[in-house]
């Protein structure tokens, strides 16, 4: 073997074993010590897989800003696994990479929809000029279709509205609204919009309401919907005494609701959580299609 080849061949072989150290040594310094939710994160299958309780419905205003990440937020959700997930204050990329951890950790596939009404540098990153979406989502355990997203005429200091899908429960097909009313202290924007949620509820026999309504029981805004449904707790009515209504927010007020047409509820959790500011709600319900219809 002449001199060059063999120069050729321990240079090369030197080459591979440099290029190696560097991989190494990136996966050392962009591993364990890079962000949970960057581009390189990977969620081990199987660290705790579940399936979904096909009855079960939840709503959760995860918080934004508030400087959490998708990872923590999909372990919550894992917990509880339901059949439907409704959030608020929901960024699309947030709401991606939970629905991606939920598959790759805890083996739970779910398909989403959303109803953004903003699109939003600072609610949801991105660059200046190309802002992420923000609003509503929902997230199904079932495919879901007929897809209604509308922005309320009046939505008060920001913009807000509401979101529908036809998708089941416990094999049964419902209507499912997912809304986010009005900031507290605007009353009157939050009662043009419960009339505008309310005429859409009333074509429906069967529907679920999920949001923050950022309105206690007895708020006079929430009248037109507690005349078309019914909360998933019993003891909070808007006649009740304001004590009865477990609260659902870290100010210790009941602004979270899962409203019932045409349908019943079994049991329901309230579960505080350290990742956002409001409780996450869900209930199990009874979709017994022999029973009738308001």
């Amino acid at each position: 073997m002449g001199v060059h080849v063999e120069e050729a061949i321990v240079f090369t072989n030197r080459m591979r074993l440099l290029a190696g150290v560097l991989v190494l040594a990136c996966l050392v310094l962009v591993g364990p010590s890079g962000p949970i939710d960057g581009p390189f994160a990977r969620s081990p299958r199987g660290e705790a897989t579940a399936d979904v309780v096909p009855n079960r419905v939840m709503t959760w205003n995860i918080c934004n800003p508030c400087g959490e990440n998708s990872a923590d937020r999909a372990a919550e959700i894992a917990t509880y696994a339901p059949q439907i997930i409704g959030m608020q204050e929901a960024c699309v990329r947030d709401v991606e990479r939970v629905q991606d951890y939920l598959a790759s950790r805890y083996g739970l596939v779910y398909h989403v929809e959303y109803g953004t009404v903003l699109r939003k540098w600072g609610r949801c990153g991105g660059l200046p000029w190309n802002p992420g979406a923000y609003g509503q989502a929902v997230l199904s355990a079932a495919p879901m279709t007929d897809l209604v997203h509308r922005e309320y005429p009046d939505g008060g200091s920001e913009d807000r509205g509401y979101m529908a899908v036809t998708t089941t429960v416990a094999g049964q097909p419902v209507r499912v609204f997912n809304t986010h009313l009005a900031q507290r202290r605007q009353e009157a924007a939050r009662a043009d919009q419960t009339g505008v949620l309310a005429a859409e509820i009333t074509r429906y026999d069967r529907a679920i309401v999920l949001g923050d309504f950022n309105a206690v029981a007895d708020a006079p805004e929430l009248a037109a919907i507690w005349k078309l449904a019914t909360d998933v707790d019993p003891r909070c009515r808007p006649s009740s005494p304001y004590g009865n209504c477990k609260p659902t927010t870290d100010w210790q007020s009941k602004f979270d609701y899962i409203f019932l047409r045409g349908i019943s509820p079994l049991k329901h959790r309230v579960r505080p959580t350290r990742y956002s500011d409001h409780h996450m709600l869900y209930s199990d319900l009874d979709m017994s299609p022999a029973r009738k219809n308001r």
